[in-house]
C-alpha cells in the first residue's frame, strides 16, 4: 500500500488515541460532577441496562428507517448530541470557575452552537473535531459509570452483538446506511483528499471502496474500547507512570491501537467490518497484560 492509501488509516489510528486521551482528562471533572450514568459503577446487572438500551434505540432507528422516518432521527440524533455536549462544557466549566450560573449559561451557549454547526455546515473536518470531543465526552461519561469488571463484561458482549449484527442479521449495515443518507453526524469521516466534500460529496455504501472519496468510521468504535480506559484511569489502583497514567491503562491504549490494525488490516480487503471485536478485544488484552506486567490484580480481589 502506497502511502497516501496509508494517510486515512493513520488519521483514524492518531483519532481513536486523541478521543481517549481527552476522555482521560475529562474524566475527573465529569466524576466530581457526579455524571455517571449509573449509582453503582460496580453492579454487573448494569451492563444489562446498557445493552437493553442499546437494543432499544437500535429497533426505534431501525423503524424510523423503514416508516421514512428521517427528520425524527435527525431530532434524536441532535438532541443526543447536544445533551453529551451540555456534559462536556458543563463539567469543563464548572472545574475552571464552579458550578455556577455563569458556567451554566456558557455551557448551554456553546452547546447549542457546536450542535448547531454540525447540522447546518457538516463538514468533514467540523464533524470530526466535534465528533473526536463528542467520543471522548461520551467515553468519559461511561468510563465512570462502570468499575473494571463490569466493563469488561460490557465491551465482551458489544463485542459479540457487533459481529452478529454485521455478520449474521447485518441489520446494522442498514442503520448505518439509513444514518449515512440522512449525513447525520455519528460517524467520523477521513477524506482521501483534501478537496472532498462531504456535504457535497457524502459516501455511497454501494460503491466500490475505491470509488469512494472517504473513510469512515462509527463513533461507537471510537467510544467504546475507550471506556475501558477512562475506567482503568478512575477506578484501577496502580502506581502511575510519568505521563501520568497507569501501566495498565497505558497498555489499554497499546491494545486498542493493535486491535485497531488489525481491524484496519481486514477493512482493507474490501468488505464491511464489525469494528468491536477487535478494537475492545485489543484494549481487554492489553490492559489485562499491563496488569500482570505490572502485578495491578486489586480490582480482581474487590470483587470478593
Amino acid at each position: 500500500m502506497k502511502k497516501h492509501e496509508l494517510m486515512p488509516y493513520i488519521a483514524m489510528g492518531i483519532m481513536l488515541v486523541i478521543v481517549q486521551v481527552i476522555a482521560i482528562i475529562l474524566s475527573p471533572a465529569m466524576n466530581e460532577a457526579g455524571y455517571s450514568a449509573f449509582e453503582d459503577p460496580k453492579a454487573i446487572e448494569n451492563t444489562i441496562y446498557f445493552i437493553a438500551i442499546l437494543l432499544a434505540f437500535t429497533a426505534a432507528m431501525l423503524i424510523l428507517i423503514k416508516i421514512k422516518g428521517k427528520k425524527i432521527i435527525s431530532w434524536i440524533v441532535a438532541a443526543s448530541i447536544f445533551l453529551v455536549f451540555i456534559y462536556i462544557f458543563a463539567a469543563v466549566f464548572g472545574e475552571l470557575i464552579g458550578a455556577t450560573i455563569t458556567a451554566s449559561a456558557l455551557a448551554l451557549i456553546l452547546s447549542a452552537a457546536a450542535t448547531a454547526l454540525l447540522y447546518k455546515y457538516p463538514e468533514w473536518y467540523v464533524i470530526d473535531v466535534l465528533g473526536v470531543l463528542i467520543c471522548a465526552g461520551s467515553a468519559s461519561i461511561f468510563g465512570i459509570s462502570f468499575e473494571i469488571l463490569p466493563v469488561i463484561i460490557l465491551l465482551i458482549l458489544l463485542a459479540l452483538y457487533d459481529a452478529i449484527s454485521v455478520y449474521k442479521t447485518r441489520h446494522m449495515l442498514t442503520l448505518a446506511e439509513g444514518i449515512i443518507d440522512l449525513k447525520a453526524p455519528v460517524l467520523v469521516v477521513i477524506p482521501k483528499s483534501l478537496k472532498y466534500s462531504y456535504i457535497n460529496e457524502g459516501i455511497e455504501l454501494k460503491k466500490e471502496k475505491s470509488e469512494r472519496g472517504a473513510f469512515m468510521m462509527g463513533m461507537g468504535d471510537l467510544i467504546m474500547p475507550s471506556i475501558l480506559v477512562v475506567s482503568s484511569y478512575i477506578y484501577l489502583e496502580a502506581p502511575l507512570l510519568p505521563i501520568g497514567i497507569s501501566l495498565p491503562t497505558l497498555m489499554a491504549i497499546i491494545g486498542s491501537l493493535a486491535g485497531f490494525s488489525l481491524l484496519m488490516y481486514f477493512v482493507a480487503k474490501g468488505n464491511p467490518q464489525a469494528g468491536l471485536p477487535t478494537l475492545n478485544g485489543g484494549t481487554i488484552l492489553g490492559f489485562l497484560a499491563g496488569c500482570a506486567i505490572s502485578g495491578s490484580w486489586g480490582w480482581i480481589l474487590s470483587i470478593f
